[in-house]
């Protein structure tokens, strides 16, 4: 989770939240470079990360299907499932 953890309780639970998930399909390889440049900017120091920790809480999950990527499947987890549909 990535939010403004200084603000009050309160104000924490007024916030919206937004999901991030990547690799989906083990196959989109690219898509770890990206989440990694939004992990980055969402922690990093500017002024809009900032103002969007302040706003909004994001829940991330990097690797939605790790056990697919693990075996080398392409849209498949290791249970021959394509979790996107």
């Amino acid at each position: 989770m990535i939010t403004n953890f200084q603000s009050d309780i309160e104000s924490n639970n007024k916030k919206k939240g937004i999901v991030l998930t990547g690799r989906v399909h083990p196959g989109e390889t690219s898509n770890s470079h990206v989440m990694e440049s939004i992990l980055d900017f969402l922690t990093g120091p500017s002024d809009e990360a900032k103002e969007m920790r302040d706003n909004f809480i994001f829940k991330v999950v990097p690797m939605l299907n790790v056990d697919g990527v693990v075996a080398g499947m392409y849209r498949c987890n290791h249970a021959g499932v394509d979790l996107n549909r």
